[in-house]
């Protein structure tokens, strides 16, 4: 990390790659001890339940570490180390992350994720093996991946809690955390209003569901709490939402793209999830008020939907302009994000840091 003076006042630095993978290091160590911990606690308490905190523990490993990434990236790029109570509060994001996967895999009826079972697979794999029906099988793995999901947030909003700074400062990180849930959650809900056809699935209507469920808990909070670790002040944490915002919009628009065009075998996200589901993507939003969009509905949302006929649904949202306008409404969502990072409340280091991820958005489509 290289250190210097702005001439206002405060020093800052710029993060290099080293700083963060090591901080990430500890990230992952600390989250290895803390499910160790928990899985040896529950013991006593059954040998069910010690399988459950084993299973949370698979279902957190193999991620990106994005949220305690922009934890991390935030605070050095601010001038400051990153210590045991930085660990904790990334580690905090991590463990909120993995709580909405857990949840978002029973509403979405989900049994695998990144090509193995979930927990809820898991645990309805071992009722069906012990002789119990299919139904009852799949409550034991719904029921079982809830309880994990809820653990891990009473354990988020724990570790935060406890965390060694000044109480106005512990009591700001809560907030950013409680916010987090509770806007994520007004999203997910609107996502099952969605799908189910309780909403319409206009363009805003999706847009507003995808900024409240992705933006707040893996973009704003986490950038917004690294700021707070820093000691910095409201003016840049009003900045720091308003560019979580944006950015995690575009990400999700990212994720929406490679759902239908992305390259399987790098990004590991399958071409024909969102399509067999009939995911109401800002993709589908757009196409809904083409004319192409009786024959996209004729094959949307088909449970035997093969490659191939993937293949000529993208063409078909290509041919109508679904996919251009996406891109170009992720491409708006960054040079907007980049735009609020050009204010006396943003420190030049932390500008650059966060410009650069934004821009990573429009790299993972490219």
């Amino acid at each position: 990390m290289t250190t210097f003076d702005t001439g206002v006042g405060r020093p800052v630095a710029v993060s290099t790659p080293l700083d963060i993978a090591s901080g990430l290091e500890r990230v992952d160590g600390r989250l290895a001890s803390f499910f160790a911990e928990r899985t040896s606690a529950s013991a006593g308490l059954g040998d069910d339940y010690q399988r459950l905190w084993s299973s949370a523990r698979a279902a957190a490993d193999g991620g990106k570490r994005m949220r305690p990434r922009l934890v991390l990236a935030t605070l050095t790029a601010l001038g400051r180390p990153v210590d045991e109570t930085a660990i904790d509060t990334a580690v905090a994001f991590e463990l909120l992350h993995t709580a909405f996967l857990l949840h978002d895999d029973v509403i979405d009826g989900d049994t695998v994720r990144r090509g193995r079972p979930n927990l809820s697979g898991e645990f309805a794999a071992q009722a069906a093996a012990n002789g119990v029906d299919r139904p009852r099988s799949a409550l034991w793995g719904e029921a079982a991946s809830i309880l994990a999901g809820d653990l891990l947030l009473h354990a988020a909003t724990a570790l935060v809690g406890r965390v060694d700074v000044p109480m106005e400062a512990r009591h700001r990180l809560l907030d950013v955390l409680d916010h987090s849930v509770v806007v994520t959650a007004a999203g997910e809900l609107t996502d099952v209003s969605l799908a189910v056809g309780l909403t319409s699935p206009t363009l805003p209507a999706v847009l507003g569901m995808t900024e409240r469920k992705t933006a707040a808990y893996s973009v704003a909070g986490p950038t917004m709490a690294g700021a707070i670790l820093a000691g910095e002040d409201d003016r840049l944490l009003a900045a720091l939402a308003e560019y979580g915002r944006l950015v995690g919009v575009a990400f999700q628009l990212g994720d929406d793209l490679l759902g239908v065009y992305g390259d399987q075998e790098r990004t590991g996200k399958s071409v024909l999830s969102d399509l067999r589901e009939g995911k109401k993507t800002t993709l589908i939003a757009f196409a809904r008020s083409t004319e192409s969009w009786p024959t996209i509905e004729a094959r949307l949302g088909r449970g035997d939907l093969t490659l191939a006929d993937a293949a000529e649904l993208a063409a078909v949202l290509e041919d109508c302009g679904a996919r251009r306008f996406v891109e170009r409404l992720l491409i708006d969502q960054v040079d907007r994000a980049i735009a609020v990072l050009d204010a006396p409340a943003v420190p030049p280091p932390l500008a650059e840091e966060l410009a650069g991820i934004a821009r990573g958005c429009v790299g993972r489509i490219a």
